[in-house]
């Protein structure tokens, strides 16, 4: 008689667990939007989540402890015009969150570490560059202040939001709407999913397309794809007879699939989360009411069913905690926030263990919130591996620090004149340059400053002087 050999894996006992009923944040009004992203964004610090508004787009920003029924008059972000479609927190400031919304724009927000009294209405940025709504955001996982946006009109924007520039834009690359993107971990390559079908790997400084893989799911709802730790790729889609199925693929083969697998007769696109750290990719249908989790190994047949969290109710979106937001001594390996229609719970996913010590093959070093290159560097072609960290002693989030955005005069980068000078010559000879256009400038302000408080000065007088005449004439 043969014994089934059951495959060894420390992640196999993985279980997921609904918080306690005072760890949920009551009485949002979650975005009734139809769109296919996960309306909840989660770091170490804050909670964002997209919330219905009347007259534009808006989303609340919580701070995480603060959890309990929402006061009904609780401040939102709200700058948009069109609901907000998508959010993403910067992994590198745990205070800056950029929103997408139907009004063609993209906007960073700086959100401050007290609770503020109004609504912030004024961003750090307006990024205007697509023509039609705006669905995709995803900030560069290494290099400071990159972000990339994709839109309706089939375009991808790569911005710098510490300039307020466009960096690049892929125009030709997609004949249909995008419906996901994905920066690889260096953030070198995007994999990206369209409406024709079409699973795309992308050099986005070359504006190359390096890959690329017809139909890898036959069905014509949309597809989901991220990158795994290996460099292959994780899909998810839909069959032929309108059957969900998930897909591990290697982009420099992608004539045949690694895995393919069929799962379940359902209308609702699977949002893959997935965790570089533990390899487990968790899969979450929009008006699903489970949470399905998957370990991708390198060794066949590559993708390991692990388990289901299953609750009642179905969930309208999903935020995903980073590693480094998660409780370390309770052997916590993932937390999703679950939005409802009129709340937000936490799932958390534990391994068992006996011990109370720190669990070094649970928790290797993972990426931290300091970039590994400023934007200039990476457009000129640089590459470098995320900064991580420990988290051996927890994580302590650094001070809140503000994004400055300075703009560029083009005025400052005009040709140089005469003959070639040493470079350390015409750099100080530029400074120079610089600092005098602006003193310049701050001198013409305050001129036409004066200029205008003293007309206002003269209006108001002449209003006394009026208001006087006619209160004379009454009496």
């Amino acid at each position: 008689m043969s014994r089934r050999v059951v495959r060894q894996s420390k992640f196999r006992h993985v279980f997921g667990q609904a918080g306690k009923a005072e760890q949920t944040y009551e009485d949002i009004r979650v975005s009734k939007v139809t769109w296919d992203s996960s309306f909840c964004a989660v770091n170490p610090k804050f909670l964002a989540i997209i919330v219905e508004a009347g007259g534009g787009g808006a989303f609340m920003v919580l701070p995480l402890a603060k959890t309990g029924r929402v006061d009904k008059n609780h401040p939102t972000v709200n700058g948009h015009t069109g609901p907000v479609l998508d959010i993403d927190w910067c992994p590198h400031n745990d205070s800056v969150i950029a929103s997408a919304s139907e009004d063609t724009t993209v906007m960073v927000w700086q959100i401050p570490d007290y609770t503020p009294v109004r609504n912030i209405t004024e961003p750090i940025v307006t990024l205007e560059g697509h023509s039609k709504r705006v669905g995709i955001l995803s900030w560069h996982p290494t290099a400071r202040n990159v972000l990339l946006s994709a839109g309706g009109d089939n375009v991808i924007i790569i911005w710098n939001v510490g300039t307020g520039e466009m960096l690049l834009s892929l125009d030709d690359t997609h004949p249909d709407v995008i419906h996901s993107v994905c920066w690889n971990t260096n953030g070198s390559l995007l994999c990206t999913t369209c409406k024709d079908k079409t699973l795309r790997v992308i050099d986005p400084r070359k504006g190359q397309v390096v890959a690329e893989r017809f139909a890898a799911h036959e069905g014509m709802r949309p597809m989901r794809a991220v990158f795994t730790r290996q460099g292959h790729i994780f899909t998810t889609g839909f069959t032929r007879m309108s059957q969900r199925e998930l897909g591990l693929w290697d982009p420099n083969n992608f004539e045949e699939p690694m895995a393919l697998q069929e799962m379940d007769t359902s209308n609702g696109v699977l949002l893959p989360f997935y965790d570089p750290d533990s390899g487990i990719v968790y899969l979450c249908g929009k008006g699903d009411s489970s949470i399905r989790y998957f370990e991708i190994t390198e060794e066949p047949p590559f993708v390991h069913y692990l388990n289901t969290f299953s609750s009642k109710e179905p969930q309208r979106g999903m935020g995903f905690m980073p590693k480094r937001g998660l409780d370390v001594s309770k052997c916590e390996i993932a937390r999703f926030y679950k939005l409802h229609e009129r709340k937000c719970e936490p799932i958390i996913m534990t391994v068992p263990r006996k011990s109370d010590l720190f669990q070094d093959d649970l928790y290797p070093d993972t990426p931290g919130p300091e970039p590994a290159l400023e934007a200039d560097e990476w457009l000129s072609g640089q590459d470098a591996d995320p900064v991580l960290i420990s988290l051996r002693d927890g994580y302590v989030p650094p001070k809140s620090r503000e994004l400055r955005v300075t703009k560029r005069n083009i005025l400052d980068v005009r040709p140089p004149t005469g003959p070639r000078r040493s470079q350390s010559a015409s750099d100080a000879s530029f400074s120079q340059q610089q600092q005098q256009q602006t003193l310049e400038t701050l001198l013409e302000e305050i001129k036409s400053l004066r200029e205008r408080v003293q007309a206002q000065e003269e209006r108001i007088t002449a209003l006394e002087n009026m208001l006087c005449e006619f209160v004379d004439g009454t009496d």
